[in-house]
């Protein structure tokens, strides 16, 4: 009696399945592509975002070229987001973190140049990697309590809602002291940018409501195809990326543009191991903060908030840091925008390397990256912000003790634009509540040392003046 051979299709399909762990997870792999499609679109405009905000010229004057920069950021972000989902088949993405590039260029190319700046990226990062390899970075993370965990969790959720308001400019910074903050510009959102931006929010609102299957990306199109033919009418400013061509040739003239012989004449030993300080206190509890978050909204996580391969995770985080600043585009951290996918029902690496993937394609058609309008984007980010909230029901908030902490660590995330500073508040506060009304052998040791480095942290600022740091 002869049997049918599989097809190739079956095959291949069935070697995912096995390798991704994905209908062991609840997932498909048209559920996988769809997912990883979504991160992709969320993420797409740091190909766009991160060389604006690394063009500040540093101690020498020097400028990084944009599309260098750009050719970079997309070509991390590919490699090191595959090379992520096939290690630890998460589905977390990876590319230039917002706040680390920010402090390069904002505090540290004041001081260092470009080269030097993204050497000291590198030094973060391998200093991550050894902590993560030898487990002690586990250790932190198993050092802090469960309510913490589920705070961050919804911190990020608040922390990605509001990125979306504010790339939306459903909400901006006023000038002033009081309000800092309005309702669009003046009080008022009745602009065509914003009002696609609700319209998708509702558009996917009312489809996730309805439980129906590719809620966000059916959002996404939706938005960007509406878009296109309101600005076709009424032209409001929109660049669907077609004027200047659509295929482009990497520039990877940045990559290894390296220092480490640091110009001590020009800043002191001091001031570079307080860079060096604040680099790693940002990208390790970020990345903490994120990967934890994310689990837990992904169902992958247990009680104690650990989940799978979560050593490999973190060793592969910490050289997202070192590649990053081996390619001059900052270090590569796990994205928040990771949860828009997570939301589409990604649970496994796959999705990760579909936005991979996308990513290295995207170093050839940096135009298309704008296809998708910001504030369609952004309403996706919202959407997502909305369904991490949920995690709130599992904090007990009977006891004052979890109530302050788990509200500092929410609030101070997207009040401050920083993940590491509401887990540093989150941190400080519930050590401090806990030591003072009796409960101080409840905290970790390493909760300790970990509270005293934030403190550290959070006074870096008084401490580089006293140390004469400039």
């Amino acid at each position: 009696m002869s049997t049918t051979p599989p097809s190739p299709t079956s095959t291949t399909r069935g070697r995912l399945d096995s390798f991704f762990e994905i209908t062991r997870r609840g997932s498909t792999v048209g559920t996988e592509i769809r997912g990883g499609l979504v991160t992709f679109v969320t993420m797409a405009y740091i190909v766009i975002l991160n060389p604006l905000i690394l063009s500040t010229p540093d101690v020498e004057g020097t400028v990084l070229d944009g599309h260098a920069v750009a050719a970079a950021t997309a070509l991390t972000a590919g490699v090191m987001t595959v090379l992520f989902g096939l290690v630890t088949r998460l589905p977390f993405a990876f590319a230039a973190g917002l706040g680390i590039n920010a402090f390069l260029a904002f505090s540290v190319v004041g001081s260092v140049s470009w080269p030097e700046a993204m050497a000291l990226v590198m030094i973060n990062g391998l200093i991550i990697v050894v902590l993560a390899a030898t487990g002690l970075r586990k250790m932190i993370f198993d050092a802090v309590p469960v309510q913490l965990k589920l705070a961050i969790t919804v911190g990020i959720g608040l922390f990605i809602a509001f990125i979306g308001f504010v790339n939306a400019g459903f909400v901006s910074a006023t000038g002033n002291a009081s309000p800092p903050v309005d309702l669009g510009i003046g009080g008022s959102v009745a602009s065509l940018p914003t009002l696609m931006f609700v319209i998708t929010l509702l558009i996917g609102g009312t489809l996730i409501a309805l439980r129906v299957k590719g809620a966000i990306l059916i959002a996404l199109v939706g938005g960007t195809v509406l878009s296109a033919i309101v600005n076709a009418i009424w032209p409001f400013g929109l660049d669907f990326g077609f004027a200047n061509g659509i295929v482009a040739l990497p520039d990877f003239s940045l990559i290894g543009a390296v220092d480490f012989g640091f110009d001590l004449q020009r800043v002191s030993v001091v001031a570079l191991v307080m860079f060096v300080f604040t680099l790693l206190f940002s990208n390790f509890f970020d990345a903490m903060g994120t990967m934890t978050g994310l689990a837990k909204e992904a169902d992958l996580a247990d009680a104690n908030g650990d989940f799978p391969r979560i050593k490999s995770a973190l060793v592969v985080e910490g050289l997202g840091a070192v590649v990053g600043g081996g390619t001059s585009s900052s270090s590569a951290t796990v994205f928040v925008e990771s949860g828009s996918g997570i939301g589409e029902g990604a649970r496994t690496g796959l999705a990760s390397v579909v936005t991979g993937a996308l990513f290295l394609l995207a170093m050839f058609f940096t135009p298309l990256t704008s296809l998708v309008p910001g504030g369609v984007a952004a309403a996706a980010l919202v959407l997502v912000g909305a369904m991490m909230l949920t995690q709130i029901k599992n904090i007990d908030f009977t006891d004052f003790r979890v109530l302050l902490p788990v509200f500092l660590t929410a609030t101070v995330m997207p009040m401050t634009y920083s993940i590491a500073n509401g887990i540093g508040a989150g941190f400080v506060s519930w050590i401090v509540l806990h030591a003072f009304s009796g409960r101080a052998k409840q905290i970790h040791p390493l909760l300790w040392i970990v509270g005293a480095g934030f403190v550290v942290f959070f006074a870096r600022g008084p401490l580089e003046a006293l140390l004469g740091v400039a």
